[in-house]
């Protein structure tokens, strides 16, 4: 074996340690957080940064809108504390939500790594918080200044003494405090946990810096992106989409430009922003582009500086996906996590065969406060009642794909999991009358949109308790089917005394009432008509569909118990026009 083929046998030894490397560091985040959003949801990114600020490998676990905010995130810091002002045990912090990861539930923290005195490269992790004071986790607030603590970079620590006058002003202001800075401390804990892997693998190696392996990574990352978009048609290709929004429906305008060189993608045309806080900094419209983008066309090369650099992203200032300070921003995922399914309306045109239907979109984050904290509920009415903050994530129905089912009840572009109710149920008076697949939810096609679930809660306590609306969406605009499939169910949101609850506000349940949350599902992709026979009546025995619908939609006759009636299918596909 040559010398040049040993090497790059090396570096990708190298490269694939890195990988295991920052895994570790977000596994240490989620073993030592308090917050059950990162614990079981997994709502969170770790990774490691070169000294230029370059990403070269991020964590396996972890959610798209995390990890490629991250990635500019890193050179924020760095413009503000230059590397050659950076000493050991230094720590650094912010949640600004246009230089970090979106809004301001999201610390970024960043830890410098030295090996014998010298510095050699950067670990940085986020998760979300469960509380930063003002308004709390809602779309209500007008600017972002209602919407919590506000901390620019600064230091967390410095050479190991901790800034405890900046975690007495953090404790101060959020209703969890001992949770709130026990996360920020898990980020310290994950980032030093990478660190001592890095140093270990350089020993182990005999590496002096990173710097020679992170040219590598991202230069093979960068060819392999570009090796993808070359395949493609060079042109333009524009889609729009329309979501729900809160005082207005928005309109996504999107045209998407492949060349040589990469993909631009341009939003001009899309609607201006909210006055309510469901805005979406650039820096996250970036990455959930860049998501959707890289998912169809690139999903195997690793994601780093080197793949993203390929994919570019203009918005007007001041729309919904280019929101400006001091605009509201908390419930920006309602904004990016639709994007990848408006970019997979461009895709579709020059990948076609290639792109599934449109999901769900935004994770539905049930987050429950007692009446304590929020909604319109009488201090008379909650006295000697427990205080809680809680959040159950539920999410619906992904877009079937051209060969397959969408999956149900998956988060899709987030990839966060639902967090079990019995841990809901632990840590608050809450109850969980059922949680079930919704029949009759995901879009009809040769291939089926994802099914999404139906969750019913209520508090033991029999006081009222408030939930916000902010993340919630496809109400009035559900998703979309492709190539002849017809699109998933809507969503719908009461209370179990017939009350409808139809905007991103914060609502109160009443006492003795529930809250009854019925999410999207998926499209359907393809002519229903060439659906296996047997996937119909498989469905029909699992109650997930009616005997009606896979006779009407399907073509297909079959018994309540799944028997299927293969004559009379054959005779009803052909009167339909359909495959026998």
């Amino acid at each position: 074996m040559s010398n040049t083929a040993l090497a790059k046998i090396t570096q990708q030894v190298m490269w694939d340690r890195l990988i295991a490397v920052v895994e570790e560091q977000a596994q240490t985040l989620i073993r030592t957080a308090f917050g059950t959003v990162v614990r079981e949801a997994g709502d969170l990114s770790a990774g490691v940064y070169d000294l230029r600020g370059r990403m070269i490998a991020q964590a396996v676990t972890g959610t798209p809108g995390h990890v490629n905010t991250m990635a500019t995130a890193v050179e924020h810091f760095l413009q503000r504390f230059p590397v050659e002002t950076m000493k050991e045990g230094d720590i650094y912090v912010t949640n600004d939500p246009w230089l970090g990861t979106g809004h301001l539930f999201d610390f970024v923290v960043l830890t410098p790594t030295f090996r014998h005195g010298k510095m050699i490269g950067l670990f940085a992790s986020t998760c979300h918080f469960s509380d930063i004071g003002g308004i709390g986790f809602s779309a209500n607030a007008r600017s972002i200044f209602e919407e919590g603590l506000y901390v620019p970079h600064m230091k967390l620590a410095d050479q190991g003494r901790y800034n405890e006058t900046f975690l007495q002003i953090l404790e101060a202001n959020v209703r969890t405090p001992v949770e709130v800075k026990g996360d920020l401390l898990s980020l310290v804990s994950s980032n030093e946990a990478g660190g001592r892997r890095l140093v270990e693998m350089m020993d182990e190696f005999a590496l002096d810096g990173v710097e020679e392996l992170s040219n590598h990574i991202n230069d093979a990352s960068r060819a392999g992106m570009l090796a993808a978009i070359r395949k493609l048609k060079p042109g333009s290709y524009r889609s729009e989409m329309t979501t729900d929004g809160y005082e207005n429906q928005l309109r996504f305008v999107l045209t998407m430009t492949v060349s040589e060189e990469g993909i631009h993608v341009d939003y001009d045309g899309t609607s201006r922003t909210s006055m309510f806080g469901i805005n979406s900094p650039k820096c996250y419209t970036d990455a959930y582009t860049a998501f959707g983008i890289k998912c169809i066309l690139a999903p195997y090369v690793p994601n780093n500086a080197g793949a993203l650099g390929t994919i570019t992203i203009s918005a007007p200032e001041n729309t919904i996906v280019n929101a400006l300070p001091p605009c509201a921003v908390a419930s920006r995922h309602v904004i990016g996590q639709m994007l990848p399914d408006a970019v997979f309306g461009c895709l579709h045109q020059v990948v076609p065969g290639g792109v599934p239907a449109e999901s769900s979109g935004s994770l539905w984050s049930l987050k429950t406060i007692s009446g304590h904290y929020a909604g319109d509920v009488k201090p008379e009415e909650i006295e000697g009642t427990t205080r809680f903050i809680t959040t159950s994530i539920s999410v619906g129905g992904m877009g079937a794909r051209p060969t397959k089912d969408g999956l149900s009840s998956t988060a899709f572009p987030s990839g966060v999991r639902n967090i079990p109710v019995e841990v809901v149920e632990t840590n608050s008076p809450l109850l969980f009358r059922r949680r079930e697949f919704l029949p009759e939810s995901g879009g009809i096609g040769k291939f089926r949109g994802g099914h999404s679930h139906v969750a019913e809660v209520f508090n033991t306590e029999q006081a009222a308790f408030a939930v916000s609306a902010g993340t919630w969406d496809r109400l009035r605009n559900p998703t979309r089917g492709r190539e002849g499939g017809s699109g998933g169910r809507p969503g719908r949101v009461q209370l179990s005394s017939g009350r409808s609850l139809t905007t991103k506000s914060i609502h109160t349940v009443p006492a003795g009432d529930s809250l009854i949350a019925e999410l999207p599902g998926g499209g359907g992709y393809g002519d229903p008509l060439q659906r296996d026979p047997k996937l119909v009546a498989e469905e029909v025995l699992n109650e997930l569909i009616s005997v009606d619908t896979a006779r009407t939609a399907y073509g297909v006759v079959c018994s309540p118990q799944g028997v299927l009636d293969e004559p009379a299918t054959s005779a009803l596909r052909k009167s339909l026009g359909g495959a026998s």
